[in-house]
């Protein structure tokens, strides 16, 4: 059973279905063709994978997200975080990473934060002088903080597949990962821009102008401390934040920046309602997936395989950047985090790796994925948004590649770097 299941899911993949369907038919198939059990059971699993309370949290941040846009917060983060480097040599670059990392805060999601601040920067840059594909480039790499720094969806899934971890301590590790990743592309971006003399056209701001900005933004900015804040106080639980992120963004959007209006929400929430769909049946599809994979001893196979090499766990955990970043390939995380995390999880706790830390590893190691062809989802967003073809964007990626690898390998060797704030948040 499980080599049709890989055989339909790969083929299927080839032949470009989406990734939710791809599995969710591989999955029928391997049943219909390789087992007693009724068809019924496929959906049954599904439906089981999505039966968590926690998960409520996705369709809401997501929404939350499309509010902002739609709200002009997206666009007052935007001024907010260009005031301060919009006038230096690459500024709108660094103000595209800057943007990037504080709507990180709140939408939880690199394809979001890639279509919504993303999408506008592009055009800004375009504008400034720089050329499309890098503005392009820039976006798909400085969009991968959206699932590190918290709120993240991910790591709402993750805590779900591995009991050693909360939703909150998961929150807490990310924000130094999501920092250095963010470092990383601000130090590209100054390099490239110093190569290709990429200067600034915009005049520094007066200091009423940026007090003016810096007013206007504090409501915007409010959302990330009340969101984090909130839960690492025990106020609320991160479902209970993404609820509260929305009425938040409501608030701000109709009565502080009056850029919303009734009339504008049947659209935003039809846009959140479809893309949290597409989130859900790829949670249900890899849910099923896995369940078939469990059934067949598959996850008991590999960690026996992989105890029997007897690794230290420095060993192990480079095994698992490498099998990630090849399943990241043609996986995208949230799949990925269903299938590899029940497998690899106790591997690394039997190892002595702190939960924390080999959380991280996995979660920059699948995120990374969606910036990597042939299945990246953040390269066709963004090609969309652009109006570009991937290629092309593809040939601009070199630099943020290294940059990316180089904190993933400092993420993978320090342990402390994921760790440190965990441990004296209380978790």
């Amino acid at each position: 059973m499980a080599e049709i299941l890989f055989i339909a899911l790969f083929g299927l993949m080839i032949l470009g279905l989406p990734v939710a369907f791809a599995m969710a038919i591989s999955v029928f198939l391997a049943i219909a063709f390789g087992s007693s059990y009724p068809e019924i059971v496929v959906v049954k699993e599904m439906f089981s994978g999505l039966d968590s309370f926690p998960l409520l949290a996705v369709p809401f941040f997501i929404l939350a997200a499309e509010i902002m846009t739609g709200g002009a917060i997206t666009h007052t983060l935007l001024r907010f975080a260009s005031q301060f480097v919009g006038h230096l040599r690459g500024g709108l670059g660094y103000a595209n990473v800057i943007s990037s990392t504080m709507f990180a805060g709140i939408s939880g999601s690199a394809l979001a934060d890639a279509a919504g601040p993303g999408a506008m920067m592009i055009r800004m840059m375009e504008k400034g002088g720089y050329d499309r594909p890098y503005a392009g480039a820039l976006t798909i790499s400085s969009a991968v903080v959206g699932p590190i720094i918290p709120p993240s969806i991910v790591m709402i899934i993750y805590a779900l597949q591995d009991q050693e971890v909360s939703v909150g301590s998961l929150f807490m590790a990310g924000v130094i990962p999501g920092l250095l990743l963010a470092a990383g592309n601000l130090a590209t971006n100054g390099y490239v821009s110093w190569k290709r003399d990429y200067r600034s056209t915009e005049p520094r701001p007066s200091k009423t102008e940026m007090l003016r900005t810096t007013a206007m933004a504090l409501p915007a900015l409010g959302l990330i401390v009340l969101i984090v804040g909130g839960i690492r106080g025990g106020i609320f639980t991160p479902t209970e934040a993404s609820v509260i992120a929305v009425f938040y963004a409501l608030f701000c959007g109709m009565f502080i920046y009056r850029a919303l209006r009734l009339r504008d929400l049947p659209a935003i929430i039809l846009r959140a309602a479809l893309i949290s769909a597409a989130v859900l049946l790829i949670l249900g599809a890899a849910r099923a997936f896995a369940w078939v994979l469990v059934i067949e001893g598959v996850p008991q196979f590999l960690a026996e395989t992989i105890i029997s090499w007897n690794l230290s766990p420095i060993l192990f955990l480079l095994a698992v950047n490498v099998l990630m970043l090849l399943f990241g390939l043609f996986m995208d995380p949230l799949p990925g985090v269903m299938i590899l995390v029940p497998i690899l999880a106790p591997i690394s706790h039997a190892l002595g790796i702190a939960p924390d830390h080999f959380a991280i590893v996995v979660i920059v190691n699948l995120t990374l994925g969606l910036t990597t062809p042939p299945v990246g989802s953040l390269i066709f967003v963004v090609s969309s948004a652009a109006n570009l073809r991937p290629a092309t964007l593809i040939r601009e990626m070199p630099p943020f590649f290294l940059a990316n690898f180089i904190v993933l390998m400092l993420l993978t060797f320090v342990p402390v770097l994921s760790t440190w704030l965990p441990r004296v948040s209380g978790f």
